[in-house]
């Protein structure tokens, strides 16, 4: 895999230390995404050569590679952390692919300057989780950083417990953070926060070069990451998905999910659920996110006030979010329940229909996926017993059958609606399939034995996210009873 310097690089010195990555002993394949290797271009035989596993262990560069690790500083958990960096991660350089160009980074590979006493290595169950759903929200439509490959090794690494160290070979059009912006704002080093600012301009939001003055590109570019942000998070919501730590070094300037520690996709319906462990105050519980997100992008416009006209400007920009978050998730809502054309009423129906899920914790991806197999036949026959799958998952069975006759009122209201249209607009917008905590969980176990069909197979169920695939019945079942017991920490 050739690679060129990175466009990162053309910032200086300021911005990053240059270092290489430190070798792993005996290093071995764990997993390989055949559609990230499209995107860079990569031919389908790589991942079995010798030299490529050597590359993308840290024990070798690739040809062009000019790997450097960045900094930046950030707020965690609400407090101002200080100088932060890629502490365990290196940027190797870019590739361009058939559509687009990629900085290709490794996660796990050694420690940098911004460690902050740590080992620079990753464990290969955090690992695994990493890589797999960062392909599986690529499938589902939702904004990531991607991973091309885990490789794995024997070497030790202390976490709560004594795990083995792998790398992750990961990309992104940029991997730069509201992070970045808040290092350079805090060290009064406005010439460098105005070089990043023209940099991602130039690079990542051309529509903003079109202004006159460099404060209206600077506030076009914060409004332009504002929107971004709220439909990512729109997104995020309407899967039942938790990042679980939504720290200001941890939001992408691209609007992309980055940063893979105790995310979950929730089981049991409940907005109030705190998926990191380590999260003590519930600070980034699911039902908040989307007010974190708004809190990080004031902190993202306090970084850039020094290139702004004031704080009037940035005020401006930020109050797009809300309207933004609020339309983006109804029409996704919407989506998920077969509607077609916006109506004054649909967020009452779905908040109806949310507040039912979330008196019993009832299983989220299962219940909407049940509920898109008998809208057809309910919206033609009105008999509430077509839609058995999803009202066995809930107890409150005369609530759930009054809602339902309002809900089919509501399909039959719109203009250009059949059923059939209906099921497949619902069947495209709840999936069968989404990376449980147990079912990671069993990948990670089984491939500390050097066992990787499982991981293979999951993969292989995660890319086709809303498919009836064959033989998938248990990845899309109900969670044991065990996997509440499932914690994820930060460490994760």
């Amino acid at each position: 895999m050739e690679l060129q310097s990175s466009r990162f690089e053309s910032l200086g010195t300021a911005f990053y230390t240059r270092l290489r990555p430190q070798p792993l002993p005996e290093p071995y394949w764990v997993g390989y995404s055949d559609a990230a290797a499209t995107e860079l271009g990569l031919h389908t035989d790589w991942p079995y050569d010798g030299a490529s596993l050597a590359c993308a262990s840290g024990n070798a560069l690739p040809p062009g590679a000019s790997p450097l690790a960045s900094v930046y500083s950030g707020h965690q958990f609400g407090v101002w952390a200080g100088q932060l960096g890629d502490g365990r991660a290196l940027l190797l350089g870019e590739r361009r692919g058939p559509e687009a160009l990629w900085e290709v980074q490794l996660k796990g590979s050694g420690p940098t300057p911004y460690s902050r006493m740590g080992d620079g290595r990753a464990v290969l169950r955090s690992s695994i989780r990493e890589f797999l759903c960062s392909e599986a929200l690529h499938a589902l439509g939702v904004p990531s950083t991607r991973a091309l490959c885990v490789t794995g090794s024997p070497a030790p690494v202390r976490r709560e417990r004594i795990e083995t160290a792998a790398v992750v070979t990961r990309l992104a059009p940029s991997f730069i953070r509201f992070g970045h912006f808040e290092h350079f704002a805090q060290r009064g080093q406005h010439a460098e926060l105005q070089a990043l600012a023209d940099f991602v301009i130039a690079h990542h939001y051309p529509e903003c070069a079109a202004w006159p003055n460099p404060a209206q590109r600077v506030a076009a570019l914060l409004e332009a990451v504002t929107v971004r942000t709220a439909e990512l998070l729109a997104q995020w919501q309407a899967l039942g998905f938790c990042h679980g730590v939504m720290n200001t070094d941890n939001m992408s300037i691209l609007g992309l999910t980055i940063d893979y520690g105790p995310f979950q996709f929730m089981d049991g319906f409940d907005p109030q659920h705190i998926c990191n462990h380590s999260d003590d105050s519930g600070r980034y519980a699911f039902g908040q996110q989307p007010g974190i997100a708004h809190w990080n992008l004031y902190c993202l416009a306090q970084a850039l006030l020094p290139l702004l006209d004031g704080t009037q400007q940035a005020a401006e920009a930020l109050r797009h979010y809300k309207p933004r978050f609020e339309a983006a998730l109804q029409q996704r809502l919407n989506a998920k329940l077969g509607l077609n054309e916006p109506r004054a009423g649909d967020a009452a129906l779905a908040d109806e229909l949310l507040s039912l899920l979330a008196a019993e914790q009832t299983d989220y991806t299962r219940f909407w996926r049940s509920l898109s197999e008998g809208v057809a036949e309910f919206s033609l026959s009105g008999r509430v017993t077509e839609l058995g799958a999803a009202r066995a998952l809930l107890q409150q069975t005369d609530a759930f059958n009054n809602w339902a006759r309002r809900w089919r009122e509501r399909l039959q209201s719109d203009a250009a609606q059949t059923p059939e249209l209906a099921r497949e607009r619902m069947r495209r917008s709840n999936p069968r399939v989404v990376l449980r905590n147990h079912l990671a969980q069993a990948v990670i176990e089984a491939a500390e034995q050097r066992q990787f069909e499982p991981l293979q197979r999951l993969q292989a169920a995660l890319a086709q996210p809303y498919a009836d695939l064959p033989d998938c019945d248990d990845l899309a079942a109900e969670a044991p009873a065990w996997a509440a017991q499932i914690a994820i920490s930060c460490s994760s």
